[in-house]
Formats: structure tokens, sequence, C-alpha cells
């Protein structure tokens, strides 16, 4: 039987676990942590990704224990709306809406489908025939998955020479409140508030905002509220309601230099570990979601090389341009590119939909 180690249990990794297993290989999942509870709140999952999910039987259980997400669309800072979407237009086009759902119930729903994951369990190297070196001795795989995140140590191992991460400029907040809210995302001079709705009225919030790297403040609900400090509603009371226990700080990079294949040898880039994006497309746990079925399915890691690469480049650009509009600060540029977006906006909602058609019409490479 073939064996195949999978280096991270995060989202990616767990799908990858999952759909090899359902292949027929045996599969060994590498965690460093001590238990798969993901770091983080709410989870957008795209027609895509829903349809990749529906390849290992997970799709529908999503569906039913996730929040659709709503017509929603794009604000000002005062409330004001630039653009609107449909979810009922996304739905008759892609054939599902975007849904939300915390990320640790997507995580146990990929565990129940994936083999055994062994916990604190670092990997120390990883060599391009397929020699898993850990804490507890070494493995030898016909397939190594390295789902190992954004700062990933096997694509440094595999590519010395590619650059980094960069830092985007704008660290994020994400949180998680008791209520009910219209879904929309609101941007400022330089900010951005989004307002998404979980299942349980429930509400999962998000913010990003320019700030040098790796800082943090002594409070940082009390940050939050001071940034968004006469915003409109229901952001102040939103943040009223909010756990300063739920708030998450997290720096925002991405990988703006695509390695030059997603694999070497037997061993295969995934997720973030190949092409880590800013949040601003909603796409990075879509694009690791369809990276792990592709892989499973795909006859070699050529194949899968060919497939994914020229797959996630632009969306990984198109993510790190809207990131870069929302970050503007100055009156001129925010005038414009608000005007660009209700002009935009005015051409309803059909027309802002087919701007995702390349992101949301992706077919799994096989039907479940």
């Amino acid at each position: 039987m073939r064996h195949a180690v999978v280096v991270g249990a995060g989202i990616g990794g767990l799908t990858a676990a999952a759909a090899l297993k359902q292949q027929g290989w045996a599969v060994t999942v590498l965690e460093r942590a001590a238990s798969i509870e993901p770091v983080g709140a709410g989870l957008a999952i795209a027609p895509n990704a829903l349809r990749a999910l529906d390849v290992i039987g997970v799709g529908d259980q999503v569906r039913k224990l996730a929040a659709f997400q709503g017509s929603g669309g794009i604000r000002t800072k005062t409330g004001k709306w630039l653009s609107r979407t449909s979810a009922e237009a996304a739905e008759k086009r892609y054939g599902d809406p975007t849904v939300l759902l915390h990320r640790a119930v997507l995580a146990n729903l990929l565990a129940e489908k994936a083999p055994e994951i062994e916990l604190n369990t670092p990997v120390k190297l990883v060599t391009a025939d397929g020699v898993v070196s850990t804490s507890k001795g070494e493995l030898r795989a016909d397939l190594v998955v390295a789902a190992d995140g954004i700062r990933s140590r096997v694509r440094q191992t595999l590519f010395p020479s590619l650059p980094g991460p960069v830092y985007a400029g704008v660290t994020s907040w994400r949180f998680i409140a008791d209520g009910t809210a219209q879904p929309s995302e609101s941007w400022g001079d330089g900010q951005v508030f989004g307002v998404m709705p979980l299942v349980g009225e429930q509400i999962y919030g998000y913010a990003t905002a320019p700030a040098p790297p790796g800082g943090t403040a002594p409070g940082e609900l009390a940050e939050l509220r001071r940034l968004f400090a006469g915003w409109h509603d229901p952001i102040p009371a939103l943040l009223d309601r909010t756990d300063p226990a739920r708030v998450i700080r997290t720096d925002i990079f991405s990988l703006e230099t695509a390695p030059p294949a997603f694999h070497v040898g037997k061993v295969a880039l995934l997720g973030d570990a190949a092409h880590a994006m800013t949040p601003n497309l909603g796409q990075g746990a879509c694009q690791a979601i369809e990276d792990a079925i592709t892989l499973a399915y795909t006859t070699d890691l050529s194949a899968y090389s060919a497939a994914r690469l020229p797959r996630t480049t632009p969306i990984v650009k198109r993510s790190r341009t809207i990131s870069r509009m929302t970050a503007w600060r100055n009156p001129l540029a925010v005038a414009a590119r608000d005007t660009m977006i209700g002009l935009a906006g005015r051409l309803g909602t059909t027309a802002a939909l087919r701007q995702m058609d390349s992101v949301f019409a992706w077919e799994p490479p096989v039907r479940p």
C-alpha cells in the first residue's frame, strides 16, 4: 500500500489526509501542536470549496452546520452602500452560495474522515526522496504533503532561495460575538471592518488596519474600539458585546513570489505553504481544500503543479491588490476608490458576480 505523510493538521492538511485515505493510501498525519483545535474564528467556504468537499463526503455536513452568507455588500464607514451582493443570484450562478462556520467545526468534520493524527510531533527535516525526520524518529513515504503553513520549513528546504512571505502592511483582528446582523464589509481610510453571520445567532467579526508588524496593544478590544469609533451601526454595539478574550490579532502576510513548482521529488506543497495569500478574497482555506482534492486525484506531482500553480498565482495577486486598495489612506485615493466601487455596483449584482467566475466556477478533478 502506498504511504503518504501529511505535515500539518490544518484545514488543507486534514482535507488532503481524508482525500488520500479515500483513494486507498495509508496516511500518517503529523502535527506539532497538542491538538487540532485551530486558532481562528469564522471561516468562509465559497462554492468552489464546497464542491471540493463534496468529493470526500463533507460538503453536505458543512451546508447543514453553516450559516448562509446572505445578501450584503461593501459599505463606507458611514454606512453608505457602495455595492450590493445577492446570495440568491450567487446560488443560481454557481450552485451554492458562500457559507460561514467556525473554523473548528470544519476541522473536526475533516478529522473524522482523516486517519489518526500524531500530535506533539514536530517535523525536523523533509527530503525530496520522501524521508521525514521527526522528534520521535524517521518515516519514509511515497508522498509527503507539506501543509505546514505560511512559514513552511519544508518550502524553505525545497526552495532555499525563494523569498519568504511579505508583510502586507496591515494587521487583522478576528472575533465572535453574540447577535445578528446583515453581512457587510465596510471600508474606510486604511481600515476594514467585516460582519458575517454564524449559526446560533452569532456574528463573525473581522477588521484590518495599517500597523507595524509584530505590534500588540495592551487591550486588543480597546484598540478596536479606538480605531472604529464613530463607524456605522452595528459596529460599535458589536464591539461593546464582544468578549476581550475572544479577540485574535494576526499580522497579514502573503507569498508574493510563487515557487517555481508546487513539488520536488516526492514532496508536494499545499495551502499556505505553497501560496499564502491575504484574506481579501476569502480564498485561503478554499484554495487549500482545492489543492488537497486535486493532489489526491492527480496521477503524478508534475500534473499537480501544472494544475495548481496557474490556478492559485492570479488569486494570490488579485487578493493582494485588493488588500492594497483597502489600506489606502490618502483622501483623494479613498474617494476615487469608493467612486469606482460605487460605479461598478450600479451595474447590478450579476456584474459583481461575473468578476468571481474565475474563482467560484472551479470544478474538482472528479465528481463525488
